[in-house]
């Protein structure tokens, strides 16, 4: 689904999509994770930005806590 670039109220920053590339970079980015980990995480969790970034917290705490594993 492509994002619609003229809808860029609270409805759209509710959401995340992992087929539009800057929106995985930038959420990568925001949580120190590759882009393949936000794929995954965004692909689990579904397009809810508030689901995805609970998500990448607790991995970001989980490479902190075992950083060899990752």
């Amino acid at each position: 689904m492509s994002d619609d670039k003229s809808k860029r109220g609270p409805q759209d920053r509710r959401l995340v999509s992992d087929e539009e590339p800057y929106e995985v970079s930038y959420f990568a980015k925001k949580h120190g994770l590759t882009t393949a980990e936000a794929h995954k995480i965004i692909k689990e969790h579904g397009p809810s930005r508030a689901k995805c970034d609970s998500a990448a917290k607790q991995l970001r705490v989980l490479k902190k806590m075992y950083p060899s594993s990752t």
